[in-house]
C-alpha cells in the first residue's frame, strides 16, 4: 500500500546487514515507527507482544524468523539441532493462528535439505520472501473473487453505495499487502463504488480503531468506528448490508476462529439476513482440524490488556490508563469460534466457496487424499 506517496509494507528484509524491519502496529495510529528485528528472540518477542499480528503477517514474520535462526546458525557446531530447537521456540509464540506453524515448517523443511551453512541462509530468504509474495498475491485474488458479491448486493438494493461491517484488523496491516476483509473494499473502490464501513472498535486493543480506521482513512475509503456493541443495532435498522471479517484459523469444515467478538457479529447477522463473509488465504485453514469449537486452541492473553487502554492526550502525550477498580481481576479470551453454520461462505484466493467441508474441497481438490 502507498503512505505518503511512497510503497510501504508491514514487514521487509534489509538484506545488506541481515536485519529484518517491521511496522511496530502497537504504535499506531499516533506514532509510524520501525523496528529491527535481528535475532530469533526479536522475533518471538515481536510476535507475543503483537508487534506484528493478524495471521498471514505472523506466518512471514515466522519465516524470516527462520531466515535469522540460519543466519545465527552459522556460530553453533550442531546446526541441524539448533536451527530444529530455535523454531520450535518460535512455533510456540503464539498458539491461535495457524499460518505461524505452516510457514516455520515450510522454510524449515527446505533450510534443511542443505548441508552448507551459507546456502541454508541464501534458501531461508528465499523461502520466507516467498510465503510474502504469495500472501500479497493470494490477498489480491481475494479482493478479485470478492468484488462480485459486493457488486451484486449494490445490484439487489438498487442502490450505488454499500454499507459493509467488519471486525478487527484484516487489512494490509495483517497481511502484506490489500488484506483479507479489505482486499474486496479496496477493489471496489478502486471500480469507483461507494463503499462505507462500520469498523468495530476491537476491544481490548483496538485493532479496528486503531489500525483499520487508519489503513482505510489512508486509502481514502468512507469509514465510521463504532463500539463492539453497536454492529447489531446498526443490522436491525437496515445500516448494515454485509459483514465481512478475516480469520487466525478456520477448520476444514468451515468453523471460524477470529477476534473476539466475531461470533456474537455472526449471530446477529444470521438474525437480521444480513450475509457474513469471511476472507481468507489458503495457509489460514488448518486441514487436520474438523470442530473448530472444541480443537481450535483459543488464546489467553495478559488481563492487564483489558484493565489498561493506550490512547493520546489532548496535549499529544501518549498515555495508559487505567480502566476498572484496580483490584477488580480480568480475563482476557483473545479469540473466539463461529460456527460454519453461521458464514455465508468463505472468500478464498481460489475463488468463493460454502462453509462446508466438501465445499472447501472442492476449491482445493488436492486435500482429499
Amino acid at each position: 500500500m502507498k503512505l505518503n506517496g511512497k510503497n510501504v509494507r508491514p514487514i521487509w528484509l534489509d538484506e545488506v546487514v541481515n536485519v529484518v524491519k517491521v511496522i511496530d502496529q502497537r504504535r499506531l495510529p499516533h506514532e509510524f515507527v520501525v523496528a529491527d528485528l535481528k535475532t530469533v528472540d526479536d522475533v518471538i518477542r515481536a510476535i507475543k507482544e503483537m508487534v506484528v499480528r493478524g495471521a498471514p503477517l505472523i506466518g512471514v514474520a515466522a519465516a524470516y524468523g527462520v531466515f535469522l535462526a540460519a543466519v545465527n546458525s552459522l556460530k553453533n557446531t550442531f546446526r541441524d539441532d539448533y536451527l530444529i530447537k530455535e523454531c520450535n521456540r518460535i512455533k510456540s509464540a503464539r498458539p491461535t493462528a495457524v499460518n505461524l506453524t505452516w510457514a516455520v515448517d515450510k522454510v524449515l523443511s527446505e533450510v534443511l535439505k542443505t548441508d552448507n551453512a551459507i546456502e541454508a541462509i541464501d534458501v531461508a530468504r528465499h523461502h520466507a520472501e516467498t510465503i510474502a509474495e504469495a500472501e500479497a498475491k493470494n490477498c489480491r485474488k481475494i479482493g478479485e473473487h470478492g468484488l462480485p458479491i459486493i457488486e451484486e448486493i449494490i445490484r439487489d438494493k438498487k442502490d450505488k453505495s454499500i454499507n459493509l461491517l467488519t471486525h478487527c484488523n484484516a487489512g494490509w496491516l495483517a497481511c502484506i499487502e490489500y488484506g483479507t476483509a479489505t482486499a474486496p473494499i479496496y477493489a471496489a473502490c478502486e471500480k469507483g463504488i461507494d463503499v462505507h464501513v462500520w469498523v468495530d472498535e476491537t476491544r481490548p486493543l483496538n485493532q479496528g480503531a486503531r489500525l483499520t480506521a487508519w489503513e482505510l482513512g489512508k486509502y481514502g475509503v468512507r469509514h465510521t468506528v463504532i463500539t463492539d456493541n453497536a454492529g447489531g443495532h446498526l443490522m436491525q435498522h437496515g445500516m448494515v448490508d454485509m459483514v465481512i471479517v478475516g480469520t487466525d484459523r478456520t477448520s476444514r469444515t468451515g468453523d471460524v476462529a477470529n477476534k473476539i467478538g466475531t461470533y456474537l457479529k455472526a449471530l446477529a447477522a444470521w438474525d437480521n439476513n444480513i450475509p457474513f463473509y469471511v476472507a481468507l488465504p489458503s495457509s489460514t485453514f488448518d486441514w487436520n482440524i474438523a470442530d473448530g469449537i472444541m480443537e481450535i486452541p483459543i488464546e489467553e492473553r495478559d488481563p492487564e490488556e483489558i484493565r489498561y487502554v493506550e490512547g493520546i492526550s489532548t496535549r499529544g502525550v501518549i498515555k495508559r490508563v487505567l480502566i476498572p477498580p484496580e483490584k477488580s481481576p480480568a480475563a482476557n479470551f483473545a479469540f473466539d469460534v463461529t460456527p460454519a453454520r453461521f458464514v455465508t461462505g468463505l472468500i478464498t484466493e481460489r475463488g468463493v466457496c460454502k462453509a462446508t467441508e466438501q465445499d472447501i474441497k472442492r476449491l482445493f481438490p488436492e486435500k482429499n487424499k
